[in-house]
């Protein structure tokens, strides 16, 4: 493997932390999270910051608080209400693992965050680099955290010419970050590394005049900067076509499933219907979903709308169709629950973006047709 010549003088090591906390004290993001030491409040803006911006995050991180400002109010909430806060945030695993760690803290820690590497990696949601954020942030211990800014950060420093998630480089990786976190300040150290891998040190054209270990780092002494760490190859993405059906029943209300607890998108609810199968026509496809979700058999009418939606691993294409029950009454067989809602009152259910825009679409259709029969009483 190619790591480079490593800086093995204690002396190097102990420069780079101080320039790090150094340009940390003077550059650091004036974010909410950093406005606290309360171990609860930088668990969640932790969790939310997974896979998401920070500018993204703060607006729900604020409103989260709000609505569940101590890890008991978390606890004591339904997962629904707990969903419903998390809605645009995506990976809704992330809020599933929320509520059930909010349950087992107040159960088995007596509401206290734990500041115990062993006991935070038992919580559902925590593994390694969120065990390292909450116990050097929130309880000042010496411990690393090794994310995406931190794995470019110290990969460019350290010349390590594998990809970054090779496991060995990744264990090499986390080696350096343990070496490198001080004994006090590891809070602040932690997150100047991951701001200077956000802000200074950055995937393409990272600033190195401005980077204060410019002089430490071998990648810019040998001009790698841009090719550390080589970027990996893509994929294709595979692409799924998923059906939908609009159903109502006599008093204009519409029915809705709630999806399973695990799982991509669990617990939200969502329109009843599923992945269309290779050689199966849409129609056929929304039928068939249909009948093995609720057990009910339904007419397919006219094609409502398409709504295209990238996830992280797949694309779809989501084909929504008018429908009506012909025979059966809904059962749970693959979902969890259903109900019949009004058009109105859907915005109180949690449901995924893809979801959410055929709510726009029947809440405008609903408008016109109210507009329309205002004006004909007229």
């Amino acid at each position: 493997m190619q790591y480079g010549r490593p800086c093995v003088a204690r002396r190097d090591f102990s420069t780079i932390t101080q320039k790090i906390l150094s340009w940390y004290k003077k550059n650091r993001r004036d974010l909410p999270w950093r406005r606290t030491k309360d171990p609860y409040h930088i668990w969640i803006s932790e969790i939310m910051l997974q896979q998401t911006q920070v500018d993204t995050v703060i607006p729900f991180y604020e409103r989260f608080l709000s609505k569940f400002p101590t890890v008991q109010t978390l606890a004591a909430a339904r997962l629904d209400r707990v969903l419903k806060a998390w809605e645009n945030m995506g990976y809704y695993a992330r809020a599933r693992h929320l509520h059930a760690a909010a349950k087992q803290i107040v159960q088995e820690c007596e509401g206290k965050i734990p500041d115990r590497t062993e006991t935070l990696l038992r919580l559902p949601g925590i593994g390694r680099y969120t065990a390292g954020a909450i116990l050097s942030i929130a309880f000042g211990k010496p411990v690393p955290v090794v994310d995406a800014n931190v794995r470019r950060v110290l990969s460019r420093i350290f010349a390590l010419q594998e990809p970054v998630n090779n496991a060995q480089v990744q264990q090499r990786i986390w080696r350096l970050a343990e070496k490198l976190v001080p004994a006090r300040s590891a809070g602040h150290f932690n997150q100047g590394l991951m701001d200077l891998g956000a802000m200074v040190c950055t995937p393409r054209a990272p600033a190195c005049r401005a980077c204060p270990l410019k002089k430490e780092c071998l990648a810019c002494q040998r001009n790698l900067q841009d090719m550390i760490p080589p970027s990996r190859k893509r994929r294709p993405v595979p692409h799924k076509d998923v059906t939908a059906g609009i159903i109502r029943n006599g008093n204009g209300q519409v029915l809705i499933v709630q999806r399973p607890a695990e799982g991509l998108l669990g617990g939200l609810w969502k329109w009843p219907g599923g992945i269309r199968e290779n050689g199966e026509n849409l129609k056929a496809s929304l039928r068939r979903t249909v009948l093995e979700e609720m057990g009910v058999r339904i007419q397919v009418g006219r094609l409502m709308t398409t709504v295209d939606h990238a996830y992280t691993h797949f694309r779809i294409t989501l084909h929504v169709f008018e429908c009506r029950l012909k025979n059966g009454e809904p059962q749970t067989l693959t979902c969890r629950k259903w109900r019949w809602a009004a058009v109105q009152r859907l915005n109180r259910f949690a449901f995924s973006k893809a979801d959410r825009a055929i709510i726009q679409a029947l809440t405008a259709e609903k408008r016109e047709k109210d507009g329309m029969n205002i004006k004909e009483t007229k």
